[in-house]
């Protein structure tokens, strides 16, 4: 297997597309296209050739992108199997266990159901590198539009199972708003106060919050914590389950 080399491209609002190279084969992918223009003039930027598209869900502002980037690369779509009719383009259908081959770099396939019915991220070990799409986000986790809290606290233990040097690529930049929401739950969080500075001094200098290490997530997202007996305490829901803690921050992250 081999690292891949990653570019971040901001586009839309607060989006985040990813291209991403394997060097010794010079495959080059891009993940959740939002659009096509700013990808294709980034990647002839660099001198890159599009060879994939890879989709973690169906929603516009993953898929946009995709059919004219295809048309213009001759590119091969990856997307999710349970969402195969909503990818456009697709080529190869991938669910749980799947193995991606990029090149020489191959990518872990992860069924996250919860932000969408079909949704999956994918996971390159050897670059420790994690695209969760709308799953998981630095201190945050994706809206439940299709699935229910007890499938997406599934989704996120599964994902917090990856080792702690994984760099977390998630697909919006919502940090800022996320520390003020997890800091309203646990006001007195030392870990999470240090945390929304350090983030409130890369947004001043206009700097990418994402990625994050899978370690501050497992020690400072709430939603990875909802199994945590501190959290349980600060939301009044001592000795309740997981999925009832993890359903009440979702609660009230909805209507923050």
């Amino acid at each position: 297997m081999a690292q891949l080399e990653i570019h971040q491209i901001p586009v839309l609002n607060d989006n985040y597309v990813y291209l991403i190279r394997e060097a010794d084969n010079g495959s080059v992918g891009v993940i959740d296209p939002a659009v096509a223009g700013p990808v294709l003039k980034e990647a002839e930027r660099l001198g890159w050739t599009i060879t994939h598209i890879i989709n973690t869900h169906h929603h516009p502002d993953h898929v946009g992108g995709n059919l004219e980037i295809k048309k213009a690369t001759d590119c091969h779509v990856i997307g999710p199997a349970p969402d195969e009719a909503r990818i456009p383009g697709i080529d190869e259908a991938v669910n749980e266990g799947d193995i991606v081959h990029f090149g020489q770099a191959e990518a872990e396939v992860f069924f996250v159901p919860g932000h969408t019915r079909g949704h999956i991220a994918y996971w390159f070990p050897e670059s420790h590198a994690l695209f969760c799409g709308d799953t998981l986000f630095a201190l945050g986790c994706g809206r439940l539009f299709e699935g229910s809290p007890a499938q997406m606290w599934d989704s996120l233990r599964k994902l917090r199972e990856l080792p702690d040097e994984t760099a977390v690529y998630c697909a919006h930049e919502y940090t800022q708003n996320n520390a003020r929401f997890a800091l309203s739950i646990e006001p007195g969080n030392a870990e999470l106060q240090q945390r929304a500075k350090q983030i409130d001094t890369l947004r001043a200098a206009g700097k990418p919050t994402v990625p994050s290490r899978l370690a501050e997530e497992k020690a400072t997202n709430p939603f990875l914590r909802a199994d945590d007996p501190a959290l349980a305490t600060a939301l009044d829901l001592q000795g309740r389950s997981a999925q009832e803690c993890f359903a009440e921050v979702r609660r009230r992250k909805d209507s923050f």
